[in-house]
């Protein structure tokens, strides 16, 4: 998904994959506020702009023919089919059958599902490339690092992680987004130094943070950390 921390917001498919049975408790409120909030969403939010796609293009090029590449949050399916469109072979899932129904029609040549990131149990060393653009920072922060672990181990050697998100300190419930349709998320804040120290401790390695202060109509500074599983 794109950002969403901003003043809209008021105070591969993978066939193999296994399903983990525990769900966060707050996550059929979050799916119905996605839901709620997704044709808006699509009508507001759009291309993310040159630094950010730049970062898309480089974690293009580095994982590239290592494996597919699964958008694990990807909302109407942007980012995915900006991938797509650059030759990656790309997947994207999202808890909100809404979203995905704009993105399937956005994107027909490409393949997204209805799942939580929390759900998914890939198969290790399976995939080429994660992105969690934007669409992690709803999870309770006891499971952040649960995911994170979860995705690394899918990583093949050499493959990336790449994570974009809000930066700052604490959480933010939100109650209206997006036109003002009544919501029911929180907003997780990190800083990098706290992203950086989860990744690393699910055993990858940083390849790059970007830093980026806030731009309207964004209220909060944004980051992007990549990672890289390491060869062997």
């Amino acid at each position: 998904m794109a950002p969403s921390g901003d003043d809209r917001c008021q105070g591969a498919l993978l066939t193999s994959r296994t399903v983990n049975i525990e769900s966060p408790t707050d996550l059929n409120a979050v799916r119905a506020s996605y839901d709620a909030v997704a044709d808006n969403y699509v009508a507001m939010v759009g291309d993310p702009g040159p630094w950010l796609r730049s970062a898309l293009d480089a974690f293009a090029e580095q994982v590239r023919g290592i494996g597919p590449v699964l958008d694990a949050g990807c909302g109407p399916g942007w980012i995915t089919g900006y991938l797509h469109g650059k030759g990656i072979d790309v997947s994207g899932i999202d808890l909100s059958p809404r979203m995905i129904e704009h993105a399937r029609r956005q994107h027909p040549d490409v393949s997204f599902g209805v799942a939580s990131v929390t759900e998914l149990n890939p198969e290790p060393e399976s995939l080429g490339g994660v992105l969690g653009w934007w669409s992690w920072f709803n999870l309770p922060r006891e499971w952040l690092p649960r995911v994170l672990a979860t995705m690394a181990r899918a990583l093949r050697p050499g493959g990336q992680l790449i994570v974009g998100t809000h930066r700052g300190d604490g959480d933010h419930p939100r109650i209206r987004c997006y036109g003002d349709i009544p919501v029911e998320w929180t907003t997780h804040l990190y800083q990098p130094e706290d992203l950086v120290a989860l990744l690393t401790g699910a055993g990858l390695e940083i390849v790059v943070e970007i830093r980026l202060p806030p731009e309207p109509p964004l209220q909060s500074p944004q980051m992007i950390i990549a990672a890289r599983k390491p060869a062997r």
